[in-house]
């Protein structure tokens, strides 16, 4: 799978549907770069660094995570550089290793398909807590690339972060459009106040977490429709 080049500053190692893999994005600053999410597993990670080393891109300093779900973060063992989450992402983290310890894998694995083939032949499964923590909302700027990270209600989860670039009009969304998984249930409250969020800050694009990018108006009717 090749990276796709989405701005001058952006490019997206693509989703996938059979493992449940979501968008890995990358952003290159002039002094520095970041990616945004850590994978479903360490081989996730490594044939996303070997697509972004076939283009000459330096691997990131910085990983962001969206929210804590295992597509989006059980790679970040693998990681080269610093992650960061907000805090309630954090803990989910660490509440899930914690039952893993406790437990084992076999409910885990239990739990899909797509997290079965991720998984087949006996591959560990690991969950590291971020190195970095925030609550609410930060200011970055990789080098003439300012990157806005926060908080927002969704109705996917309720530590969903999201990543918006004012220079380049995009917004990353990860899953938070979504339903809560297993049954996809939609809190039309949080889809709306999602809604409005968008519509404020008023992205160009919108990149969802297993989509491709899209126009922000398409999410935000899906999102007051109920079909987040």
């Amino acid at each position: 799978m090749k990276l796709e080049k989405l701005t001058e500053r952006v490019w997206v190692y693509p989703y996938e549907e059979e493992r449940d893999r979501p968008n890995l994005s990358y952003i290159k600053g002039d002094h520095w770069s970041l990616a945004v999410d850590a994978g479903h597993s360490d081989d996730h990670v490594r044939e996303f660094y070997r697509a972004l080393e076939e283009e000459g891109l330096p691997l990131p300093e910085l990983t962001v995570l969206t929210h804590w779900h295992w597509d989006h973060t059980f790679g970040m063992h693998a990681i080269h550089g610093l992650s960061l989450a907000n805090e309630r992402t954090n803990q989910y983290l660490m509440d899930f290793r914690a039952r893993l310890e406790k437990e084992g894998t076999g409910y885990f694995l239990a739990m899909h398909e797509s997290i079965r083939r991720e998984y087949e032949g006996g591959k560990p499964v690991i969950v590291t807590p971020a190195d970095l923590l925030f609550r609410g909302e930060m200011q970055l700027d990789a080098g003439n690339c300012p990157i806005r990270i926060f908080q927002a209600e969704a109705p996917h989860t309720d530590d969903s972060t999201l990543i918006f670039l004012p220079e380049e009009k995009l917004l990353i969304l990860g899953d938070c459009t979504g339903g809560t998984f297993p049954d996809w249930t939609v809190d039309q409250s949080l889809a709306d106040q999602l809604a409005e969020t968008i519509r404020r800050i008023s992205p160009a694009t919108c990149l969802p977490g297993h989509w491709t990018p899209l126009d922000p108006e398409i999410i935000i009717q899906d999102l007051l429709n109920g079909e987040g």
